[in-house]
């Protein structure tokens, strides 16, 4: 059976991920967005690709991910690799695999303290203009 990605709920884990709130985000997208809106679209299963792309540049993270991340088949290969004491079982989940998965997660991590710093920046920029 196989899983459809559900792109709305993508948005909300790397959101959460990040430590943005609903209202932040709609901020960042503009005039027109409020946090319900942001609540109706986290539903959706599927996502306009131009919003994607806009939330992708707000957030900073890869189209491709809101696409493509299924939380179900990430566990299992979270699971598969720390319940087993071989350490090539990560390769061995993707033979292709040319790029180490333990470097995206810092860069990604990387990325998250990033966007934390500078949402900071805009809150505090916001306090200040009061």
């Amino acid at each position: 059976m196989e899983q459809k990605v559900h792109q709305g709920r993508n948005v909300k884990r790397f959101r959460e991920m990040l430590g943005i709130k609903q209202e932040a985000l709609a901020f960042d997208l503009g005039e027109e967005w409020n946090q319900k809106k942001i609540s109706i679209l986290e539903q959706k299963e599927v996502v306009e690709e131009v919003l994607l792309q806009k939330i992708s540049e707000v957030m900073k993270i890869p189209v491709e991910a809101f696409q493509n991340f299924d939380e179900e088949q990430a566990i299992n290969v979270i699971s598969n690799t720390f319940t087993s004491n071989d350490t090539s079982t990560l390769n061995a989940i993707n033979s292709n695999c040319n790029f180490n998965p333990l470097d995206k997660m810092v860069e990604l991590y990387e990325r998250m303290l990033q966007q934390q710093r500078e949402m900071i920046e805009k809150l505090e920029q916001l306090l200040q203009n009061k």
